[in-house]
């Protein structure tokens, strides 16, 4: 038997299974699909990730930042957000004495980067490209798979996104919503200087974000109602730049479609971070709107919180080896120090996304003057800056 199971091989099961054998324990990752291997000349993928300065350092401290480098990022040193741009509100990575406030980097090299670090650790094991049939709560939990194999372990862990399987087995209730609108995301190649600098414009049918990517690519993200998004997935390439052309900001400037692809937003929130002997973390625990895109961050403090938690209590779990109910009063650490940061960033997400998406003339002279003040509050705004970058 092992010590963990964790469902779910992407950015944040990946950086919990290479975190927990650095611990010592032994671990089997699983995960449906493999990431395709890294060459130069792919064009970017259309899944990226805002990795603000707190999550960078933690996959300094695992050891993995350095493949991410060795392939393709691109860091941003400048913030902006307006609605129009008399209140416009920029931030700098200067203001809080950073080289920069994070990176961009497509999901995909997040997680081959950690893969890459796991070949150090003998007893953390990966299954790919199989499917979980069942799991089975007992003393210990057995994950049985399509394959045949049966995988027990102490703890189980669901880091399987936002339909977990492992949060349905563990009869894990959700509170929650789905948004009224879409987002459209959209790779273009730009005919600009490389750009340092990500910005998010707030219209009266949702935000239209840029982030840079590298080599002069960008990801565009376009907020809409379904039936907007739809539409817009219908047309060409050359019909959709023209669609950007009218409803972006100037400053985009020249570009070419490469594709584009839709998701739903939604807002879920598991009504318990842990029961018995199984954990949650990521989208499998919570789930927020993407408008300042905070939620692999999040996750990412989920892990870091948890790794904590590991590190405090080894001697206890390695002192059991049939699980027991000795253990769960540690667990439970986890799920009080994360559960009210994440609410809190939900909340504050769900709020910027009501104001902004009101268009009522008292609500908007208000919120434009907010944005106008925000540019000048000096202490205030490089704290608000710090704790988005996470430091």
């Amino acid at each position: 038997m092992i010590d963990v199971c964790i469902v779910g091989g992407g950015m944040v099961g990946s950086a919990c299974a290479l975190g927990l054998a650095q611990l010592g324990l032994s671990v089997t990752l699983i995960e449906r699909q493999q990431p395709q291997p890294y060459s130069l000349e792919q064009t970017p993928d259309l899944r990226v990730s805002a990795i603000n300065l707190s999550s960078e350092q933690f996959f300094r401290r695992l050891g993995a930042w350095q493949y991410v480098t060795e392939m393709r990022s691109c860091p941003y040193k400048r913030l902006s957000v307006w609605e129009n741009t008399a209140s416009r509100t920029d931030f700098d990575s200067d203001t809080i004495k950073q080289p920069h406030l994070g990176h961009i980097v497509e999901n995909r090299i997040i997680q081959l980067a950690l893969h890459h670090c796991f070949s150090a650790y003998p007893k953390l094991r990966c299954i790919f490209n199989d499917k979980i049939e069942s799991i089975k709560h007992q003393a210990h939990t057995d994950i049985r798979l399509a394959s045949g194999e049966v995988v027990s372990c102490k703890l189980l862990i669901g880091a399987d996104g936002l339909n977990s399987s492992v949060r349905e087995a563990a009869n894990i209730g959700v509170q929650g919503w789905q948004y009224s609108q879409q987002a459209l995301g959209i790779n273009i190649k730009t005919h600009a200087p490389q750009q340092d600098i990500t910005w998010q414009q707030f219209t009266a049918k949702g935000p239209l974000a840029f982030l840079p990517l590298f080599n002069g690519y960008a990801s565009l993200v376009w907020y809409n109602h379904a039936h907007e998004i739809e539409y817009l997935k219908t047309l060409t390439k050359k019909q959709l730049k023209q669609e950007v052309i009218k409803t972006f900001p100037s400053e985009l400037g020249d570009f070419e479609v490469l594709n584009c692809a839709s998701f739903p937003l939604t807002r879920m929130h598991a009504n318990q971070y842990y029961k018995g002997n199984t954990i949650l973390i990521g989208d499998a625990a919570h789930s927020i709107n993407p408008l300042a895109g905070q939620g692999v961050n999040l996750g990412f403090k989920d892990v870091q919180f948890l790794l904590e938690v590991f590190r405090r209590n080894l001697d206890k779990f390695n002192n059991n080896e049939q699980y027991s109910n000795t253990v769960y009063t540690w667990i439970k650490d986890y799920e009080v120090g994360r559960r009210g940061d994440n609410l809190l960033m939900m909340s504050v997400m769900d709020s910027l996304y009501a104001s902004f998406g009101n268009n009522i003339m008292p609500l908007k002279f208000l919120r434009n003057i907010a944005l106008k003040l925000a540019n000048h509050a000096g202490p205030l705004k490089k704290r608000a800056l710090q704790y988005a970058v996470g430091i």
